[in-house]
């Protein structure tokens, strides 16, 4: 059972995370519980959903959503809206990496990976957006390579570089309101991220080399270095950040 932190810091808040079932969505549900938020965590399937809440514990409940669907979303806001009654911090961290060399993209392949990591982050966002309280925070999951160039990424960089793009954009739209919108853009961390996207061992292998050992740190991250970010941007600690871009990546982009 998860404990609430004395002087929590996410005390109150209401927050949805999208793909909280693994990887840097779950750890973020659970440091979230930890400094005292209510949690909707979402996931493609009732098996995750139940794992992942056993864990948890009190103060989480799930919901099964497609982010694909803009029908489940709709559905996931009217449920934080009868769960929650409004939503401070909105975690869109739902996404996957589809890699392949330019010459053997085809149109499914394209399609999948932006309707998921592109249409799903936005729709994602529209669809909470009335059930956001003012002075909330949007935090999407981009990517250090939303800056960088690496064969057989085309297609998911770009990606992670729309994301970034959103988070611009609507931090000018909805500051009128006070909502906050950043991008956390995590380097290699490993997660069941390779499993469930296409690519081979061996580019996992390569990029830990290039990403990983190869940054100053000498190391890939770990979900919970995520996640502390994710607290920080969620928190009243954040009050003056918005259209930022938090890169946690070991340090193998700016060197």
């Amino acid at each position: 059972m998860i404990q609430v932190k004395q002087n929590a810091r996410l005390a109150g808040k209401k927050a949805v995370i999208t793909g909280g079932t693994t990887g840097i969505g779950f750890a973020s549900a659970q440091r979230y519980l930890e400094e005292g938020a209510e949690v909707i965590i979402t996931g493609r399937s009732q098996d995750g959903i139940d794992r992942a809440l056993a864990e948890l514990g009190d103060g989480a409940t799930g919901f099964v959503a497609d982010s694909t669907s803009l029908s489940d979303l709709q559905s996931l806001a009217q449920f934080a809206k009868e769960e929650l009654g409004q939503v401070d911090i909105l975690f869109a961290n739902a996404g996957n990496g589809m890699f392949a060399p330019v010459d053997q993209v085809d149109e499914e392949l394209y399609d999948r990976q932006f309707d998921l990591n592109v249409k799903g982050a936005f729709f994602t966002v529209k669809a909470i957006l009335p059930v956001l309280s003012d002075g909330s925070s949007v935090i999407f999951t981009a990517s250090s390579v939303h800056q960088k160039g690496v064969p057989g990424g085309s297609l998911y960089f770009a990606t992670k570089a729309a994301v970034r793009s959103f988070a611009r954009t609507m931090a000018a739209e909805l500051g009128g309101r006070g909502i906050r919108v950043n991008t956390l853009s995590p380097g290699l961390v490993p997660t069941n991220f390779f499993e469930n996207s296409n690519a081979p061992v061996e580019m996992y292998d390569d990029f830990d080399a290039l990403a990983g050992k190869g940054a100053p740190l000498g190391r890939a991250g770990k979900p919970v270095e995520i996640a502390e970010l994710a607290v920080f941007l969620g928190s009243d600690e954040a009050s003056f950040v918005t259209a930022a871009d938090y890169v946690a990546d070991g340090g193998w982009m700016n060197v």
